[in-house]
């Protein structure tokens, strides 16, 4: 069964996003921009199977957020959860290390059923979508199968096994994207984003290289955005210039990046045009700025509705003025 292509004459914004962080700043989105004008592109690295089930942590996280049912303490999983399947499952001496709770395992049971009878991952979604009230389109980057792989030194080890199983113990050596390349990017994708009234991409505060860089390997994208005609703008994912907290520094040190604000600034720069940061990173911006990226300090603390719908406003705004410098510049060429 082929994909359900969208209608994208309406968008004018991009945004691509992992779980919990991203969730945020779409929410905050969705608060301040019609649901035309918007475009979720989610991570599909971190599905997996279990109990024989399609999983899609990120893809639902975005769903329950945007449809209001999202845990407000985990920021994933649904409010007013119940594990009568999960301790049922433990009891008879099953895995239950993933916690699957018993109203988020009836979207997997029926994500499961409708692949299985030969939808479309993209399609599944927008149905499941649908059914929960959510208007604002939520796309896997892909249809085809894409995992994210950490190599460790027991092994290679799939992301939810390394992360949520073996609490990311391993030292990492690296990071793979098995099937990223040889992946077709979502067809409604491509069409949003050779649109000439695009007004921007943004990049949401997820993590870089767990979240962000699944994403960014699809296909061609990561060439697409880098030649995309509107401006391309990252919310850093740190306040405060502090490394990040737990198992994520630890990773990004085992890969040799620095936990810092700057560090993620230089990892992106060759594909944005500006970047968020936190009002306590002030002081780095023209460090920033010396990669060639336009920097725009704001409050990117996310806690309540309200600073949520401020920061997408800010990045909003903050896109709209770089797109306007774009043109005028561009203006100015040909009159020369």
């Amino acid at each position: 069964m082929n994909a359900t292509a969208l209608d994208t004459s309406g968008c004018r914004f991009v945004v691509l996003s992992g779980g919990v962080g991203g969730a945020k700043l779409v929410q905050g989105l969705s608060l301040c921009r019609s649901p035309g004008e918007l475009m979720v592109v989610g991570n599909v690295g971190d599905d997996f199977e279990h109990w024989g089930m399609h999983i899609s942590p990120d893809l639902d996280t975005l769903m329950y957020t945007l449809a209001g049912v999202a845990n407000p303490e985990t920021g994933w999983g649904r409010t007013g959860e119940t594990w009568r399947v999960l301790e049922g499952v433990s009891a008879l001496g099953g895995e239950s290390w993933f916690r699957l709770g018993d109203q988020d395992l009836a979207v997997h049971i029926e994500r499961t059923a409708r692949l299985k009878s030969g939808a479309p991952l993209s399609t599944v979604t927008n149905d499941l979508c649908r059914a929960m009230g959510v208007s604002i389109p939520i796309l896997p980057v892909t249809d085809d199968r894409l995992r994210t792989i950490v190599d460790t030194s027991d092994g290679p080890l799939d992301f939810q096994t390394y992360f949520v199983h073996q609490h990311c113990e391993p030292v990492v050596t690296g990071l793979r994207f098995e099937g990223a390349s040889a992946a077709v990017l979502f067809p409604s994708i491509s069409t949003a984003l050779a649109d000439p009234d695009l007004t921007a991409v943004i990049l949401c505060p997820s993590n870089p290289f767990l979240s962000l860089d699944p994403i960014l390997a699809t296909a061609d994208l990561r060439c697409r955005l880098q030649d995309c005609v509107a401006p391309v703008v990252a919310v850093s994912p740190m306040v405060g210039s502090k490394a990040f907290k737990g198992p994520t520094a630890k990773i990004m040190q085992e890969l040799g990046h620095a936990p810092t604000t700057l560090s993620v600034a230089r990892y992106y720069a060759d594909l944005l045009d500006g970047y968020v940061i936190d009002t306590a990173d002030a002081e780095i911006s023209d460090e920033i700025e010396e990669f060639g990226l336009r920097v725009k300090t704001a409050g990117t603390l996310m806690d309540s509705l309200e600073q949520k719908q401020r920061l997408a406003a800010d990045v909003v705004a903050f896109s709209e003025t770089i797109g306007r410098e774009r043109s005028r510049s561009q203006m100015g060429d040909l009159n020369v």
